[in-house]
């Protein structure tokens, strides 16, 4: 690191060893009348598959717009 005029303040400046980030958790897209939630993202849930598979419409559990 001296041959190359580094130093340790300089990598910490550079954000070397700054912590990993964590990205953000996906926002739910769906919910059931028990708690159950989905992101929409994947496999469908048991619970929501059930409840289309009965008649239900999807949209029926859709959170928002």
């Amino acid at each position: 690191m001296a041959r190359h005029g580094v130093s340790p303040e300089h990598l910490v400046a550079a954000g070397c060893f700054a912590a990993p980030t964590r990205p953000a958790p996906a926002a739910i897209r769906y919910r059931g009348a028990n708690g159950q939630s989905w992101d929409g993202e994947g496999t469908m849930p048991d619970w929501l598959r059930r409840a289309v598979n009965a008649g239900q419409n999807a949209e029926h559990f859709r959170v928002g717009t």
